[in-house]
């Protein structure tokens, strides 16, 4: 199969997971690329185009209310009265859990009424969303509902069809919505159609319990836009396990990740810990019902280990020219366990209770015992990632193949020891002795010693020297050098406890140089290292997030100033993207680049982008207290 992943940029989606659909930016749904609505993992109509009269409605704009809403706006051609259009139709979709549904609401201000022919083109769809995204879907509309109610693929999945007062026929793959009315002068006509569907095989379902509620914030005005379009984006992505449906999360995004990811529903989970710890409670509980309890090679699983993902199914994906298999339930990740173990122990300081913590106790320690047993591979005191060709990528956050290199532009070769995981790793031991302690459970000082020896052993053997200086390589590659590319790695060291006070400071001014911050974020390498390219997916791009988890980490050391200015920078960004933060843009600078460049496969909303709103606000002084 030949992968070519479509692009996300230009088009306009409405979201309530699992539901989602994805339309060109004037509205309609043409199933070219990623356009489609989607139930779960499948693409369940490929066309929903609208035409009035034989032709399609003249676009004026496009309107985002909510990650669930958004409304477009037409104009109709009619024998002119004047040059001004008189006859408009307002276009609003609508994504709730279980349904997809579109109002047309037409009206006139002519002084004659308007006979209008209104047909609604829909094409059913069975392909599933890894087809889609690799660009390969040729068997769309293949499906032949022959009645409006149809499954697409058995049992398990339906779809049932309402349009009250219109015609439907059916023919083959498509359906046929046609309405005729006059539509009297200085008046209003409205038309509507729903789509409810049901995916009792996809592994999770809407979440069931209170939104996200938009928090109050002062300071720099632009900020109040961007945290409710980031909350209304997160309560698009709640979601909950069909298993275990008490406990809910968020998604990772839209459109490719509508699913338990345990990295990022970890990181969100954290960054919103101010607003909502009892979503960090769901998130930690829904991974720990999954905790590995034996060792797979297949999956990745072990005892302790900390889920990476799961599926319906397993599919191919394709990390930058490189086809592999993903099991449909993967422990593939190297830094789940420890950032599980970081949320509980903050999710407790923010107001989760001993009774609630005490449930979990088990599985903090099984994930503890994971670090020492599983995580370091070859016994060097660090945890290692595989390397190319087992498989599972760099296992950590930029698991390009291609995205760990030397400063010289070369790819390092695995395993590799990945900086920011070692700086997970002491940050777990570390809480994770206070917890016990606190419970009254053994172990906590061989934590700490393992806290206190990796932080010795990542002092001599990570960090290297440059013109400029000494700063922390991004890696060990499989032979134990350093990867010395000058990454955006290194920010996720701040905060852990792994540096010493000198070494926090020589990390935050290399952060903090042109070569590293955007304007509007912290690249992902340097534009001075040999493979940068600012749409390189982890060699120059700029992730939401990775910025956001930066300043989060600057805040806990005392870099006040440098956090600010880096939160002013994402709110900048925030604001050439219509306030909703993407999960990574282009590496330009912002002297040169406004607005900011989309990447254009990125997915948007996606939960620790929208997430990273919060921190913003912290680190500009939007909330009264920092909790």
């Amino acid at each position: 199969m030949t992968f070519r992943q479509p692009y996300l940029h230009d088009l306009t989606g409405v979201v309530a997971a699992p539901i989602q659909a994805w339309s060109d930016h004037h509205g309609q749904i043409r199933g070219e690329g990623a356009q489609g609505a989607y139930c779960g993992d499948d693409r369940v109509l490929a066309r929903a185009v609208l035409r009035v009269n034989g032709a399609e409605p003249e676009w004026l704009s496009t309107q985002e209310y909510t990650s669930g809403e958004s409304e477009f706006v037409y104009v109709i051609r009619m024998p002119a009265q004047s040059a001004d259009p008189l006859v408009s139709v307002t276009r609003m979709r609508t994504a709730v859990p279980g349904r997809l549904a579109e109002s047309l609401t037409f009206k006139s201000i002519r002084t004659d009424p308007v006979r209008l022919s209104v047909q609604v083109e829909l094409v059913a769809d069975s392909t599933p969303l890894e087809q889609v995204k690799a660009g390969a879907s040729t068997a769309a509309g293949s499906l032949a509902p022959g009645s409006s109610e149809w499954q697409w693929r058995g049992e398990g999945t339906g779809a049932r069809l309402s349009a009250e007062g219109a015609e439907v026929e059916f023919n083959g793959s498509q359906v046929l919505l046609a309405w005729e009315f006059d539509l009297p002068p200085a008046d209003a006509v409205v038309v509507d159609w729903s789509l409810d569907l049901r995916n009792e095989g996809f592994p999770v379902v809407a979440a069931d319990g209170q939104p996200l509620r938009t928090p109050s914030v002062s300071g720099d005005p632009r900020l109040i836009r961007l945290m409710s379009r980031s909350i209304s984006d997160l309560n698009g992505l709640r979601i909950a396990d069909r298993t275990y449906q008490q406990n809910s999360f968020l998604a990772a995004g839209a459109p490719w990740a509508m699913t338990l990811s345990g990295r990022d529903a970890l990181v969100a989970a954290r960054m919103l810990l101010l607003i909502d710890p009892q979503l960090a409670a769901g998130t930690l509980r829904a991974l720990a019902a999954r905790q590995g309890t034996h060792s797979s090679g297949d999956s990745g699983e072990q005892p302790g280990k900390i889920l990476h993902e799961v599926r319906r199914v397993s599919y191919e994906t394709d990390d930058d020219g490189r086809i592999r298999q993903v099991p449909a339930v993967s422990y593939e990740s190297i830094d789940t366990t420890c950032l599980w173990i970081i949320l509980l122990h903050d999710a407790w300081h923010s107001g989760m209770s001993d009774a609630q913590v005490q449930q979990l106790l088990p599985n903090l320690q099984a994930a503890l015992s994971w670090l020492q047993e599983y995580g370091d591979s070859d016994g060097d005191g660090f945890l290692e990632s595989p390397g190319e060709g087992s498989g599972g990528g760099w296992q950590g956050w930029k698991n390009s193949p291609d995205a760990i290199r030397f400063h010289d532009g070369r790819v390092a070769q695995g395993p590799i020891a990945l900086a920011e995981v070692q700086a997970y790793a002491h940050e777990a031991a570390t809480v994770g002795a206070e917890m016990l302690d606190h419970f009254g459970l053994p172990g906590s000082g061989e934590w700490r010693a393992f806290a206190a020896d990796l932080a010795r052993r990542f002092r001599e053997k990570f960090w290297c020297e440059d013109e400029a200086g000494a700063y922390p390589a991004a890696a060990l590659d499989r032979d134990k050098r350093p990867v010395d590319a000058l990454a955006s790695s290194m920010g996720h060291l701040l905060g852990t406890g792994l540096l010493h006070p000198e070494e926090k400071a020589l990390v935050v001014e290399r952060l903090m140089d042109r070569s590293m911050f955007t304007g509007y974020g912290v690249r992902t390498i340097s534009d001075t290292n040999g493979g940068y390219w600012p749409t390189r997916h982890h060699a120059g791009s700029v992730w939401a997030h990775d910025t956001a988890w930066i300043l989060m980490g600057m805040m806990r050391d005392g870099f006040d100033e440098q956090a600010a200015k880096l939160a002013r920078g994402l709110l900048d960004a925030a604001e050439g993207f219509g306030w909703r933060l993407p999960e990574l843009f282009s590496g330009h600078d912002s002297s040169r680049m406004w607005p900011p460049v989309p990447y254009p496969t990125a997915c948007r909303p996606q939960a620790w982008a929208a997430a990273s709103a919060v921190p913003i606000a912290q680190a500009l002084g939007g909330f009264n207290v920092l909790g």
